[in-house]
């Protein structure tokens, strides 16, 4: 089996001069930016384009990858931000950059309208107080999820860069494949879930100022190809109502749990996780308010799978909210 581990360090001095082609203030024009990294993102090295290319064509049995060994700029690096969003002046951090060239070889980086203020790159920080469904929290589990499970606009990967670790380095994040649950599932459960629109709740960005709109999206939990399904699944949002339903998702669940990996990020990690084909977790974590706690970057990617895109999108594109319905 293939590891889900890219060893990146050979190619380190090729992706630095990449990064040094690309706008070195990316958010003054993030369009123009976006659209230098689509096209340096050709020039990739050729081990790592065809990984790239594989994993956006085929996915793979572990549902992520991780880049490792990218050039980091960790010794120069600012003070972890305390605040959302980054500021518009704010130069190219090499790990945004690692996010531009490699993202932009899978598709089309996408904000969210009511997401962190429609930005397209996201800090994700300890935030005191922080909502235990935010990416902020850190002494808390954050729970299993299909990002963005009940959007019709979901992305189809999401981006993780590390520029600083936690303190003690044991934050992880958890990754389960629906490839691999597959295998543990009774046909009765299959069955039961598969095309089968379950009741769904939001996150808190998408609830339109309403504290608890309720379940106001319908999840299916596995649909696509019966013999390789995609999953959509979400611990805490996923509301079935049946005693049936309720049953066949915690056999999922227990599923999920079982195969679940742990990934621990370092600087100079890209880890791509596969949204359509798998949930993910972050255990906590300890944070200092040192100006040195843990900072990674995220974006989202969308691809011509489906329905992401119907045509004319460009890379950088913010989008709003409709429920799966």
């Amino acid at each position: 089996m293939t590891s889900p581990i890219v060893d990146c360090t050979p190619f380190r001095a090729e992706l630095l001069a990449l990064a040094a082609e690309l706008p070195q203030v990316p958010r003054a024009d993030l369009y123009g930016f976006l659209e230098k990294a689509g096209e340096l993102s050709g020039r990739l090295p050729r081990e790592l384009a065809a990984v790239l290319d594989a994993f956006n064509e085929r996915g793979s049995e572990d549902g992520y990858l991780v880049l490792r060994g990218l050039p980091v700029d960790e010794s120069e690096l600012p003070p972890t931000p305390t605040t959302t969003p980054a500021p518009v002046d704010r130069p190219l951090l090499v790990m945004e950059a690692m996010l531009a060239l490699t993202g932009r070889r899978l598709g089309l980086h996408t904000g969210y309208q009511e997401l962190r203020s429609g930005t397209v790159y996201h800090d994700v920080y300890p935030s005191p107080g922080a909502h235990y469904l935010s990416s902020e929290t850190s002494e808390t589990l954050l729970e299993f999820h299909t990002e963005m499970a009940y959007h019709v606009l979901q992305p189809n990967y999401v981006m993780l860069a590390c520029s600083r670790a936690d303190h003690e380095r044991r934050a992880e994040t958890l990754v389960g494949s629906v490839r691999k649950a597959l295998r543990l599932l009774d046909d009765e459960t299959r069955t039961r879930l598969f095309d089968r629109k379950l009741p769904c709740c939001v996150d808190v960005a998408f609830r339109g100022g309403i504290e608890d709109p309720g379940a106001i999206a319908q999840v299916k939990p596995l649909y696509g190809d019966v013999d390789d399904p995609c999953l959509g699944y979400d611990r805490e949002l996923l509301a079935p109502v049946d005693p049936l339903d309720k049953e066949a998702v915690a056999v999922l669940s227990k599923a999920l749990d079982e195969v679940t990996v742990s990934v621990k990020l370092v600087p100079g990690d890209v880890l791509i996780i596969d949204n359509f084909r798998t949930t993910h977790a972050r255990t906590p974590f300890s944070p200092r308010w040192d100006g040195k706690d843990r900072w990674l970057h995220r974006v989202y990617i969308r691809t011509d799978r489906a329905g992401q895109l119907s045509g004319g999108e460009r890379a950088g594109d913010v989008v709003s909210f409709t429920p799966r319905g």
